[in-house]
């Protein structure tokens, strides 16, 4: 991809430790070619615990925004001047935007979960939902489906104690329960969509599920949806498609994600589905 520079050009990047992983230039840049935008999009690392002083530097720099992946999403939360609904409700910022001195955070994750949900053909509304993992994804995901008018959402992690902390944010709709095989089994059971929030299965993560069997329990035709989009399908995927039950991974949700991003950053509205086709075989390939 070529990238033309000029004294107008508009600088954007990702911030992260680790972050020169980051697809993010890939897919910011592709759209910002696609759209004819005067943008470059580029990867910054920062370290922990440092993101007030890149802030600083951004907006003297004349950064028009970034993004933010771990550690710092909840970090900049009280630095911005505005925060959207989404940032505010999970207390995590994703994007910043840089507009005369001011700072505007915004969240996009648990749209762009919600959005790859629908064009999957689910609609959460009414239904139940069985969330694996309660980290930074999980609140995203849990939090945006408690707005849906779901029926519930069952958050099962290893330590009860921190799904009960999640699901005190919304107490009416989330509930906390186990990671055993015996209780996943159980809540899988009564289940209309299992989600994975969980890193198990992840490339270059340590360790997967040591028992599926308890995908053996969800009603027939329940989808099963994987945050982790390398690979493409993951062993838990696999058995699920295996058992007959539709199967999507993450990807939708980083490409819609990006794209919301993108949108706030240069204030122009994107024909989101159509992007987010024209993005997948960057990713796919």
């Amino acid at each position: 991809m070529q990238v033309e520079l000029k004294n107008t050009t508009k600088k954007l990047c990702v911030i992260g430790d680790p972050v020169l992983h980051s697809k993010s230039p890939l897919l910011q840049n592709a759209m910002l070619q696609a759209l004819g935008l005067d943008y470059i999009y580029l990867c910054q690392p920062v370290k922990a615990g440092e993101a007030a002083r890149w802030l600083e530097a951004a907006k003297t720099a004349g950064y028009a925004g970034f993004n933010a992946t771990m550690p710092h999403k909840e970090d900049l939360l009280p630095l911005m001047d505005v925060l959207d609904e989404d940032a505010r409700l999970y207390r995590s910022v994703n994007t910043v935007c840089i507009k005369d001195d001011k700072v505007y955070g915004y969240n996009t994750d648990g749209q762009g979960f919600l959005q790859a949900l629908l064009d999957a053909g689910f609609d959460p509304r009414g239904r139940r939902v069985v969330l694996l993992g309660a980290g930074g994804a999980a609140k995203a995901v849990a939090l945006k489906l408690a707005q849906q008018r779901v029926a519930s959402v069952t958050i099962c992690n290893r330590t009860l104690e921190k799904a009960q902390a999640l699901c005190d944010r919304a107490p009416e709709v989330l509930s906390p329960a186990g990671f055993d095989i015996d209780t996943l089994r159980a809540q899988a059971a009564g289940a209309d969509l299992l989600v994975n929030c969980t890193s198990l299965g992840m490339a270059g993560a340590k360790g997967g599920f040591e028992d599926l069997s308890f995908l053996e329990a969800l009603p027939a035709g329940a989808p099963v949806y994987d945050l982790i989009y390398a690979p493409a399908e993951t062993a838990l995927l696999a058995r699920a498609r295996a058992l007959g039950h539709p199967a999507f991974n993450g990807l939708s949700m980083l490409l819609y994600q990006a794209v919301f991003a993108l949108e706030h950053f240069t204030g122009v509205s994107i024909d989101a589905p159509a992007m987010v086709r024209r993005l997948a075989p960057l990713l796919e390939a």
